[in-house]
């Protein structure tokens, strides 16, 4: 019944174009993937090494700025502006890493949350490069060029939908291979009991700061693929509601799971939209939160790891 239900999954996911003809659902269903890729990317620190990381959007918006920046102004392409959103961040990530990661409890989230209002500034007062509030617009559409053929723009959202779901593939299977093997035997031991995990020779820093990288990458690479589908960049990246929304995926959706991430950045994304068409703004976020509430309190590890429980005692 699992395997069935997930090639269901799998074959709506590979077939979502086909039948979702309204333009603006299928919208929805790219930002579900895209958050899907950061909801993975938090996952790594919050559910698997008991990190919390508030000041994740950062790496969002450095990633899409870098892209936006080298194709726009430096007219590179934009499959190695996608590259660069990954490797950027990354690296972004390592220096956070080492120098954060001494830290832990509420002073790491009081540094992470410090490090994103710092990129924030930067993006709207460094205006020779970044254009500040004005952002940067014209960000070119990703295009496959084979030799001998013409060149193939994913302009259009049937076509850069299965660019995001490439990513979200991408992104599950490196998270998957992390986990199965040492490295995420190691998170899950320092996460659960860090000082008996040193004593048996863990090297705590080495491994949180490997995570960060890892997590921030990702959360690169899906900033890179907001820019180059939104075709524009701006501050706003940077706003501390998507480091709220990305949490709120990864703990309604069931931390310290794979799933889980994915299938809370598909609800929480579809979510307020199936609210704006069944209720008046008034009473929009009233629902959500009474959702969330309702979500958190019958399912308090999250849906899938509720649902997978529930399957196994049936």
């Amino acid at each position: 019944m699992s395997r069935l239900v997930a090639a269901a999954i799998v074959a709506a996911a590979a077939t979502a174009p086909a039948w979702v003809w309204n333009p603006y659902h299928l919208h929805t269903i790219i930002m579900a993937g895209i958050f899907s890729v950061l909801a993975l990317s938090l996952n790594l620190l919050l559910g698997y090494t008991g990190q919390l990381s508030l000041g994740h959007a950062a790496f969002f918006g450095i990633g899409a700025y870098t892209t936006a920046l080298l194709t726009v102004k430096a007219e590179w392409s934009p499959w190695v502006g996608l590259v660069a959103a990954t490797l950027v961040p990354a690296g972004a990530g390592w220096i956070i890493g080492r120098l954060a990661l001494k830290l832990r409890g509420a002073y790491f989230v009081l540094l992470t949350i410090s490090f994103a209002g710092v990129v924030s500034l930067v993006s709207v007062n460094w205006m020779d490069l970044t254009n500040g509030p004005l952002g940067l617009p014209g960000v070119p559409p990703v295009e496959i060029a084979l030799p001998g053929l013409p060149a193939v723009s994913l302009r259009t959202k049937a076509a850069y939908y299965y660019l995001v779901l490439a990513a979200v593939a991408l992104s599950y299977l490196v998270c998957r291979a992390l986990i199965t093997s040492r490295i995420g035997r190691a998170l899950v031991a320092l996460r659960e009991n860090e000082t008996l995990a040193l004593s048996v020779g863990i090297d705590a820093t080495h491994y949180l700061v490997l995570a960060t990288v890892i997590s921030t990458g990702m959360a690169g690479l899906a900033g890179g693929l907001y820019a180059h589908y939104t075709r524009f960049v701006s501050p706003e990246v940077f706003l501390f509601t998507y480091t709220i929304t990305m949490v709120i995926m990864v703990v309604a959706g069931g931390k310290g799971t794979l799933g889980g991430p994915v299938a809370g950045a598909v609800i929480f994304t579809v979510l307020p939209e199936a609210l704006r068409a069944l209720a008046s703004w008034q009473w929009q976020m009233l629902l959500y939160g009474i959702l969330l509430v309702a979500v958190l309190f019958l399912m308090p590890r999250g849906i899938v790891p509720t649902l997978l429980d529930r399957r196994r005692r049936a």
